[in-house]
Parts: C-alpha cells; structure tokens; sequence
C-alpha cells in the first residue's frame, strides 16, 4: 500500500491543473469579451501548457502499477469524482467561450457590412466567397 498517496497524490495534482485550466477558460472569456488579442495570444500559451501537464499526469495516472486495486478505494472515487466536475466545467467554459466569439465575430461582420454600405451603396458587391466588398474598378477612369 505504500503506492497509495502516489496515486492519490498524483490525482490531486491532476485536478489541481484542471483548476489552474477552468480559471484560464473564464479569463479567455474576458478577453473575448474585451477583445483583447494580447491576453487572449498570452492565455492560449498557458492553456496548451495546461493541457499537456493534465495529459502526462494522466498517462502516469493510467500506467500506475496499482491502479486497477484503487478503483474501489473510495478516496480514490470521489477524487475521480471531483475531478470529472471539474472537467465538466471546463468544458461548459470552453463551450461559453466559443459562442462568445462567434457572436463576437458576427458582429464585426455585420459591422464591416454596414460601413461597407455607408460608405458607397452604388459600388458595393460581393466577393467570391460571397462576402460584401466594395467595388471601385472603373471610378475615375475616362475613355
């Protein structure tokens, strides 16, 4: 039994980093909503970090030795069960954070539509990938 806090340990530290990863998910959030690119390139490097310790720990966690005798130790349990909760949330989080920018990015195309249309409703077309673009071939050429 002397595998025991290891494992247990490592599970702690597992979660540990999914809180670490849930706080980045809610500060992307942020800085969708503000849309600042700066944090938002900065968050994205912390998150990968993140990511990539839960997915080591997670292989040590599956390759323990002793794994299968824990699985009825019921520490063992509700720390996976605490962990599942935590994952489930980041993941609602992470479902939040890719509506927020997909509205976000609605919006500055129906913005860029509109400033398109103010600025020559006579002139404006579409592309090839049948976005708005203003057309100014032909204005102020004389035959």
């Amino acid at each position: 039994m002397t595998s025991q806090p290891t494992i247990l340990s490592l599970l702690t530290q597992q979660q540990e980093h999914l809180c670490v990863l849930l706080l980045l998910l809610k500060q992307e959030l942020t800085a969708i909503s503000q849309r600042n690119i700066a944090a938002l390139e900065t968050n994205s490097a912390d998150k990968i970090k993140q990511l990539d310790k839960i997915q080591q720990l997670d292989q040590q966690i599956a390759s323990h030795a002793q794994l299968p005798q824990f699985k009825t130790n019921p520490d063992f349990r509700k720390l996976v069960a605490d962990i599942d909760e935590v994952m489930l949330r980041c993941k609602e989080q992470n479902e939040i954070n890719r509506v927020t920018l997909e509205q976000s990015q609605l919006v500055i195309e129906r913005f860029k539509h509109e400033l398109l249309q103010q600025r020559g409703k006579s002139g404006l077309t579409y592309n090839a990938k049948g976005k708005p673009a203003l057309d100014s071939v032909g204005k102020g050429i004389k035959a």
